[in-house]
């Protein structure tokens, strides 16, 4: 009973609550839950890079080449804002 009680103060009852639950996150660790996002996000791309390479990598491989093609797009999000609003930094 105990432990019900427990679960029931702790996770989030609506879709308010989960929004709220993520902003602050977002704004107390913003690199954990970012590095969250693109794991996810991950999960999308490395099946594809996986499929379109007729299976001569392998998973790990699919796995690495997805976030190094998600590093450097954030590298070049990155670099385009620093060039383009530079008073920012």
């Amino acid at each position: 009973m105990k432990r019900n009680n427990f679960l029931n103060d702790v996770l989030p009852r609506d879709f308010q609550d989960t929004v709220e639950l993520g902003q602050m996150l977002w704004q107390r660790h913003p690199i954990p839950v970012q590095l969250f996002l693109v794991m996810c996000f991950n999960l999308i791309i490395a099946p594809a890079v996986y499929a379109a390479t007729d299976e001569t990598l392998t998973k790990k491989a699919a796995w690495g080449l997805g976030l190094l093609g998600l590093v450097i797009i954030g590298l070049a999000v990155y670099l385009f804002t620093v060039i383009f609003q530079p008073e920012r930094f």
